[in-house]
Parts: C-alpha cells; sequence; structure tokens
C-alpha cells in the first residue's frame, strides 16, 4: 500500500514539475522554434550562466520574435537522479522571416 502511493506521489511531482519561461518579443505566424538547444548546467546552474544571442541567430534583432526557456518532466527525472548536481534546461528561439 505504502508503495503504490509513494509511486504515484512521485510520477505526480515528475509529470508537474514543468516550467515554460516565453517572452513574446513581436508577433510571429511561426510555431516552429528557429534554433533550439539544450543547455548544461551544473548543481543547479549556481553562479553559472549561458547566452544566446537571439539577434545574431535571427540574423537581425527587429526578425526576433519569441525566446523560451523550458523544464521538462525529463529535465526534472535527470535533476533528482543525479540529486540536482546536473540541471539541463531546454531554449528556443522564433524568429520572423
Amino acid at each position: 500500500m505504502f508503495k503504490q502511493h509513494s509511486v504515484s506521489l512521485l510520477l505526480a511531482l515528475l509529470l508537474s514539475a514543468c516550467a515554460t519561461q516565453r517572452f513574446d518579443i513581436a508577433s510571429s505566424q511561426k510555431t516552429e522554434p528557429t534554433f533550439q538547444e539544450k543547455q548544461t548546467f551544473w548543481l543547479g546552474g549556481i553562479g553559472q550562466t549561458e547566452a544566446v544571442d537571439g539577434a545574431k541567430v535571427c540574423g537581425d534583432a527587429s526578425k526576433l520574435a519569441r525566446v523560451e526557456t523550458q523544464v521538462t518532466a525529463g529535465t526534472v527525472a535527470l535533476s533528482i537522479l543525479t540529486l540536482g548536481i546536473y540541471t539541463p534546461r531546454n531554449i528556443a528561439i522564433t524568429c520572423n522571416p
């Protein structure tokens, strides 16, 4: 009985532990990102920075439509399995033509 509740609780936590931060710079008709990358962070990203220049990705700052970072159930699972040592995040940039 306890084991079933533990598995159910762990599954609920993994499935609900997603987060997306989306910054819409301009309206866009595109739904698919132009650029996607998985970024690696160690120890929860304490003291680390990862930078992607959206203007360079799109060719010009005026073409930048959306910047998005995402933590998925899979990346949360990796973080849990490594006890927070490895904490990946996904980034996506959408450009206007």
